[in-house]
């Protein structure tokens, strides 16, 4: 059985209140942001797949594919993953039924280092997060955990780095948040295109 796509081809009305593109893009990037409110609604195997593998076709240096996605979707396996968590985080994020830890290795496969394996990594997640808005998932990535103690408990190796955790679930409603967090429960903006493109020089 296919997965159906969305092809997200207006903007929800709660997007349109804070996000304005300066020039034209496909509505499916303004409408991909990160909330923390999750429902408990069960992502399926077919779902979770479809979207790392969006992720693992992202472009990377030398085609080495740097990146891991390890993945928590089990009771046993979550409990795990709150455990490295920060108290702020997990307050929200125990609520998805999917982690995944981004990590990617640091060298190459002849044991050179790779100068590029982070920045593929970033290219992975955001394939991650456009696949996971066209199936009508959310996705956030959190930064705020202890990665020393995550590397002990899902044993991974010193040459890897640990980037993010990322939530993979369907959104519920703010008001079931606290009330601190849903103020925040919005699509950010961003800043003016004219404040991070520079053409030439870097005339900041």
């Amino acid at each position: 059985m296919s997965l159906k796509i969305n092809p997200v081809e207006q903007l929800t009305s709660e997007v349109e209140k804070y996000r304005k593109a300066e020039y034209s893009v496909n509505p499916l990037f303004l409408n991909r942001w990160s909330p923390r409110a999750y429902s408990g609604r069960k992502v399926s195997d077919e779902a979770l797949y479809s979207v790392l593998e969006a992720a693992h076709w992202a472009p990377s240096s030398f085609n080495d594919q740097p990146w891991r996605f390890i993945v928590a979707k089990t009771e046993d396996q979550l409990k795990i993953f709150h455990e490295f968590l920060n108290p702020f985080n997990r307050a929200w994020a125990e609520k998805a039924p999917v982690l995944v830890l981004i990590a990617s290795n640091k060298k190459r496969a002849n044991g050179d280092l790779n100068s590029a394996h982070a920045f593929d990594a970033g290219a992975a997640w955001g394939h991650l997060a456009i696949q996971a808005t066209l199936l009508g998932l959310s996705t956030h990535a959190i930064g705020g955990f202890d990665k020393d103690k995550a590397r002990s408990l899902l044993k991974i190796p010193e040459s890897f780095d640990l980037h993010a955790v990322i939530t993979i679930g369907y959104r519920d409603n703010k008001e079931t948040l606290d009330a601190n967090l849903q103020e925040r429960e919005n699509p950010s903006t961003r800043k003016p295109l004219k404040e991070v493109i520079f053409e030439g020089s870097l005339n900041a």
